[in-house]
C-alpha cells in the first residue's frame, strides 16, 4: 500500500456524499470506525513507549501506597513485596506501562468514541454529551486522587491481620491489580451523582423525587462505600461515602433549580409517581 493509501485509511474520509444530518453510507461508517480505531491504537503504542522510558518513576508512584502502609505498621507486621517467576518483572512492566498508556490516551480515544456517535444524536442530546464530557473527566480524576490518598490506610488495616511471627508476602502483580481496582471504584463512584443530574436534565427524574428518596440515597451510599472499599476500617468508607453524599446533595440542589427554571415544580408528578397513579386509577 502506498503512502497516499495509508493516509487515506487513517483519515477515514467518506467515499459517498454525506447528508445534511450527518447520515452516511454503511460502508463509510465502517471506514470511519476503522480509521478512528487505528488512530487510537497508534496513540496507545506511542504512549506505551513513552511510559517504558519513565518506568522507574511510574513504579515508584505505584509503590508509594505500599511503602506508606509499611511505615504506618511501624514494624508490628512483617511484609515484603515480591515478584514471582522469571517473567514476572517483564509482565509487570508491560502491564504497568499499558495501563498508564490507556489512561493517558483516554481523552483522545474517548473523543473518538464521542465524535463517532455525535452525528447520530439530536442537538439537545449533543448538548448533554458535551456537558458530561466537560464534568466527568475532572470528577473521575478527583475520585482517583482520593482513592490514592486513602489506599495506604486500607493496606495497613488489611496487612495488620497477618498473624504474629508470619511474614506477609505481597505479590506485586496482584497488588498492582488491587491498586487499579481501588482507584477505579473511587473514580466511578464520583460519577454517580453526575448521572443523577443528567437524568434530571433529560426529564427522567425531578429534583423533588430526588429529595423524597434522600434517606434511601444516604443509606445506599454508605452501604456502597462499605462494600466498595477493601478494608474494614471506617476511615476508608467515610472518605468515599461523604464526598458522594455531598455530590448527591449538590446534584439535588441543581436539579431543583433547573426544575424551577423550566417551570417544573414539585407539584408536577414525575414519571414514577404518574405510573403509580395510573396503576391505582380505575379503567
Amino acid at each position: 500500500m502506498s503512502i497516499v493509501g495509508v493516509v487515506d485509511v487513517l483519515r477515514g474520509k467518506p467515499h459517498n456524499p454525506v447528508g445534511p444530518d450527518g447520515r452516511m453510507a454503511l460502508a463509510d461508517h465502517f471506514r470511519e470506525l476503522r480509521a478512528r480505531l487505528i488512530r487510537s491504537a497508534l496513540i496507545l503504542v506511542v504512549l506505551f513507549l513513552v511510559a517504558i522510558f519513565f518506568y522507574d518513576q511510574l513504579l515508584e508512584l505505584v509503590q508509594h501506597p505500599y511503602n506508606e502502609a509499611q511505615q504506618q505498621l511501624k514494624g508490628k507486621t512483617s511484609t515484603v513485596a515480591v515478584v514471582n517467576d522469571a517473567t514476572g518483572g517483564l509482565l509487570l512492566q508491560m502491564k504497568l506501562c499499558g495501563v498508564v498508556a490507556l489512561i493517558a490516551a483516554s481523552p483522545y480515544w474517548l473523543y473518538q468514541i464521542w465524535a463517532f456517535v455525535v452525528p447520530g444524536l439530536h442537538p439537545n442530546e449533543k448538548k448533554y454529551t458535551r456537558m458530561f464530557a466537560a464534568v466527568a473527566g475532572p470528577l473521575f480524576i478527583a475520585g482517583v486522587a482520593l482513592g490514592y490518598y486513602v489506599l495506604p490506610k486500607g493496606l495497613q488495616v488489611l496487612i495488620s491481620f497477618t498473624p504474629n511471627g508470619v511474614t506477609n508476602l505481597i505479590d506485586f502483580s496482584n497488588y498492582f491489580s488491587f491498586l487499579m481496582r481501588m482507584l477505579l471504584v473511587f473514580g466511578i463512584a464520583m460519577e454517580i451523582p453526575l448521572f443523577v443530574l443528567l437524568l434530571n436534565l433529560a426529564g427522567v427524574v425531578s429534583g423533588a423525587a430526588i429529595g423524597r428518596a434522600r434517606p434511601w440515597i444516604v443509606v445506599g451510599t454508605m452501604v456502597f462505600a462499605a462494600v466498595a472499599t477493601p478494608s474494614t476500617d471506617p476511615f476508608s468508607m467515610l472518605m468515599l461515602g461523604i464526598p458522594m453524599l455531598i455530590l448527591f446533595m449538590l446534584s439535588e440542589i441543581a436539579a431543583r433549580i433547573l426544575d424551577r427554571i423550566r417551570g417544573r415544580g414539585a407539584h408536577r408528578p414525575d414519571a414514577t409517581d404518574q405510573w403509580a397513579d395510573d396503576q391505582a386509577s380505575p379503567l
